[in-house]
């Protein structure tokens, strides 16, 4: 069944969220009261809404109560994203995602009982952090429990072998979640350049490149010991 989503509030954040899902084939529907921002996502998503998002009835009308959950994104106006956020509970939205960008924000969230709660500025830093530790490492995503995704540049040492000959699993505790691959097309002007796309769920006999860029989930330690290892 395919994954239904709704963001609210299209600053930076709000956009890379929907176009992300989006791009991994989820169905999206993006609101915000901005023609100009509905108008940079509307070919990207399933349904971009210009309107007000503290409007019950104009959400109810969107069905947004029936999806698998709503990201309430909006970054300057704590007001609006408040005032959303009682919206889509009194609609029983099954899942709410709101942004909080300080500590009270946070605090004030919970009390209305939303338990998932973003932070982006600390997800920035953590990802910019791990880049720092590790130049090896273009993206990270913490997890609970000391877990993260990581999206990492193929070591020097597993490099040519094949995803069973590294034995991830058995000896690093990892798993490959996919990999992103280069690839050479041409364009409409018959140049020639270099593309990266996502290669899909690797097998065993999968060949790791060298221009290739893993996407890796384990423990934070056994992934720096992974790329420590292989450097």
């Amino acid at each position: 069944m395919e994954n239904r989503f709704g963001v609210i509030g299209l600053g930076r954040f709000g956009t890379t969220i929907a176009r992300t899902l989006a791009q991994r084939g989820a169905e999206v529907i993006v609101i915000d009261n901005s023609e100009q921002a509905i108008n940079a996502l509307r070919d990207d998503v399933a349904f971009a809404v210009r309107m007000d998002a503290t409007n019950l009835r104009l959400l109810r009308e969107q069905n947004i109560q029936d999806l698998d959950a709503v990201v309430v994104a909006i970054g300057q106006d704590f007001e609006g994203l408040l005032l959303t956020t009682v919206t889509l509970i009194e609609l029983g939205v099954k899942r709410i995602i709101a942004r909080a960008s300080t500590d009270q924000q946070r605090r004030v969230l919970e009390k209305l009982g939303v338990t998932e709660i973003l932070s982006p500025e600390d997800e920035v830093g953590i990802s910019v952090a791990g880049r720092l530790l590790n130049p090896n490492l273009v993206n990270v995503f913490q997890l609970p429990d000391d877990y993260q995704i990581v999206e990492v540049k193929t070591p020097v040492g597993v490099c040519n072998k094949t995803v069973l000959q590294v034995e991830l699993r058995t000896r690093y505790r990892l798993n490959l979640i996919t990999l992103r691959r280069s690839y050479e097309v041409t364009d409409d002007q018959g140049e020639r350049r270099e593309e990266y796309h996502i290669l899909g769920v690797p097998s065993a006999d999968t060949v790791l490149y060298s221009s290739d860029f893993m996407v890796l989930l384990g423990k934070r330690e056994d992934i720096e010991r992974f790329v420590e290892v292989n450097r």
